[in-house]
Order: structure tokens, then sequence, then C-alpha cells
């Protein structure tokens, strides 16, 4: 069996889910599965790199977005595989989990993952487009923007978000922009800010606020295969 540590909360989850006992470290924001019992090895942004190399893994997981280049060098520098995922739309999720999982001993695609690549392709197209800011952050504010996975994950349920063509990924933008750029449906996700319905819709009066689970919003693991069905009940219940 392989020795695996995971940079990346989402690929935590689906390690642990198809291979139990590969893990041997993850960051202290891997909260999924609740039962995970590994050594905990800091944060996504400032990972313990001479505790990881204590453990000597066979590989690493990361993302382009979540780990920082430098950590990710210093690891590679002390000989480590270090497999760097890049996910920016629902297709490329499948694709690299395919690609981590192989890499950490899976035999093939597992039945979560066969489960979730079903209920996306069975979507069908949305009666009806509307629109969105997507905040992640506040003080300052900031929302999704470009070619982002959640940006793709909304679009094929019907919603286009507004900041989609902004030179940043997630710009800073100020509150008064947002509630004059008047969309449809503000999209408050639980993480990385954690918004709640005392804290965030207050700040946009008027307009309808869709509280979402940011694990079935930007995770790709096996939430993917509830994500779907999840995220469009919140959605319309926002309408109704």
């Amino acid at each position: 069996m392989k020795r695996v540590v995971s940079l990346v909360p989402s690929l935590t989850e689906a390690v642990a889910e198809t291979l139990p006992g590969t893990l041997v470290g993850a960051t202290d924001w891997c909260s999924h599965p609740g039962e995970l019992d590994v050594v905990r090895i800091g944060g996504t942004k400032n990972p313990k790199v001479e505790r990881i190399i204590e453990l000597a893994p066979d590989v690493v997981i990361a993302n382009e977005e979540e780990n920082r280049l430098p950590d990710l060098d210093a690891l590679r520098a002390a000989g480590l595989d270090v497999l760097v995922t890049e996910v920016r739309t629902v297709p490329d999720a499948f694709g690299e989990l395919a690609r981590v999982l192989a890499a950490c001993g899976a035999p093939g695609r597992p039945g979560w993952l066969r489960e979730a690549e079903t209920a996306w392709r069975a979507l069908p197209e949305p009666a009806e487009r509307r629109t969105a800011v997507v905040p992640i952050w506040r003080r300052p504010w900031m929302v999704v923007g470009r070619d982002t996975f959640a940006g793709d994950v909304l679009s094929r349920l019907g919603v286009d978000h507004l900041y989609a063509d902004h030179p940043e990924r997630y710009p800073r933008i100020p509150l008064d922009e947002l509630v004059a750029a008047a969309p449809d449906v503000v999209v408050l996700p639980d993480e990385p800010y954690r918004f709640t319905a005392e804290d965030g819709p207050e700040a946009f009066p008027g307009l309808a606020c869709a509280l979402v689970s940011g694990r079935d919003l930007t995770w790709y693991g096996p939430s993917l295969a509830w994500a779907p069905r999840v995220l469009g009940e919140a959605l319309r219940a926002a309408h109704r």
C-alpha cells in the first residue's frame, strides 16, 4: 500500500473514501471524512514541509490554486513525488480525480466517481438562465471571477455569475457595486468565509440569496455525486 500525504481537503476525502489506510498525512483543514486519523501537517498555505518529509510519503497530492509553489518545490527538492492538480471545470475534476487515485494505487474508477460522472451527465439543459454574484469573503468583499471550478459548476446549473470575464479569478469588488449589479441571486457558500443566514444576506437587501455548502460548490471529490441535486434545490429555493 502506498503512503500518501494530501495538501487538498477535497482530494483527502477522495483518497480516504477510495483507499482507506493510504493517507499518512493531511492538512488541518481536511475535515472529511470525519473519522480521519492521520498526522496533521499544517494548513494548505503553510504546510510543515519538514514534517511531510519525515513521513516519507510515496506521493504528495496538491493543487495549483490551493498550495504555494515554494512549498511544493521544497518537497520536490527533498526527493518527494509531488502530483499537482489543476481543476477549473467539472470535466477537469473527473480527469484529475482519476489521475490522483491511480497515482495513489486505485485499480480503477471507484463507484462514487462513476456515480458523480453520471449525475452531471444527466443534468438537463436549464430551462432558463439566471445571473449571480458569488462572494467568497467579506472585509474585504471578494467574489468568484474568471476561470473557476465554482463558476463552471454554477454555469452547468443555469447560473451565470457576473464576474466571469473579470481579469482576476477572485477579484475584490466593493459591496455597493455588487448590490448595484442586481443579480438574480447572490450565492453565499459557507467556505472559505462562513456565510450564514445571519451573516451575509443582510448586506444584499432586496436581492434573493442562496446559502449553499462550500463543499458542494467548490470541492472535487465524493460530494460531486450529490452536488448538482443539492445545489439545484438551494438555488431554486432562493427564488420561491
